[in-house]
């Protein structure tokens, strides 16, 4: 699967995805990402060694400012985000979306509708795309069949790969969830 991180910071969302490559769940390719810290973007580069296909966005208001930026990027099946919180929390001014880092968020807003505009991306047309990979990949088997209401339907159910990387990926998700409680001190 093709990613694009934005509000990338050191990388958080690409390490994950790293980790899942490495361990054979599923397969990422970062295709760019964007971030405006000068340490964090170093960090980054440090760290991943973004190849010369991977696009650096830099500043995302002004890459979404101009819709043809959108337009150039390279096909993503994923699209992560650590949007900046401070806006929100109670550690910052809880202005929101009043705030300039509160309108993070519609940034990944206007990359989605620009493309959907465009007929580059298809929203809703993603999950028969994503059916049919996890299907190539065995995690998933399907069946049809008929119905008295119409033409005959496919069912997809998991197979055993499929059972077994639901697992993982929900260890996966207890982990995290419990890494945050320790960290926020929520229980």
């Amino acid at each position: 699967m093709k990613h694009l991180e934005l509000f990338a910071g050191i990388g958080g969302f690409r390490q994950a995805l790293e980790l899942l490559t490495k361990d054979g769940v599923m397969s990422f390719q970062n295709i760019g990402f964007s971030e405006i810290d000068k340490n964090a973007v170093s960090t980054y580069k440090s760290c991943y060694n973004p190849g010369p296909n991977e696009l650096e966005l830099g500043d995302i208001v002004a890459f979404t400012s101009d819709s043809n930026n959108i337009l150039r990027l390279q096909n993503f099946d994923l699209l992560t985000g650590g949007f900046p919180c401070q806006a929100f929390s109670m550690m910052g001014h809880q202005k929101g979306f009043g705030e300039g880092r509160g309108q993070m968020f519609f940034r990944i807003v206007d990359i989605l509708e620009t493309l959907k505009d465009a007929q580059l991306l298809v929203v809703e047309g993603t999950l028969y795309p994503l059916l049919t990979r996890m299907k190539n990949e065995g995690l998933l088997s399907y069946r049809w069949q008929e119905s008295t209401g119409g033409p005959p339907r496919k069912y997809y159910a998991l197979t055993p790969d499929g059972q077994l990387l639901l697992q993982q990926l929900n260890e996966e998700w207890h982990s995290i969830c419990h890494s945050i409680e320790q960290v926020t001190h929520i229980h």
